[in-house]
């Protein structure tokens, strides 16, 4: 199994009740009911104010590389990244476990 890690930050200006980022969020909580490779599927707003905190988390896992390859190319997972890539960045990690 694969697990993927991913944290988002808000760029600089954007709130949580920007209309492109509840759009945003929308899209990415039905990830988890749309992609057959997701074996688990959680995310959610950090709970944290803290200066180095991120502000979005998700923690997904999938069966293997291959898997992993097609959910990262999945057309509802690029419409996902499509619309955060406006007013977010974010780092990932993937790991075996």
């Amino acid at each position: 199994m694969i697990r993927h890690l991913v944290l988002f930050k808000l760029n600089e200006g954007v709130e949580r009740d920007d209309p492109r980022v509840v759009e945003g969020v929308r899209a990415f909580r039905a990830l988890g009911g749309q992609i057959d490779e997701l074996r688990f599927w959680e995310c959610d707003w950090n709970i944290t104010d803290r200066p180095i905190a991120y502000d979005f988390a998700i923690n997904s896992a999938v069966e293997d590389t291959d898997a992993l390859k097609r959910y990262l190319e999945h057309p509802a997972h690029q419409a996902g990244v499509a619309l955060w890539r406006e007013f977010a960045t974010w780092v990932i990690a993937d790991y075996e476990f």
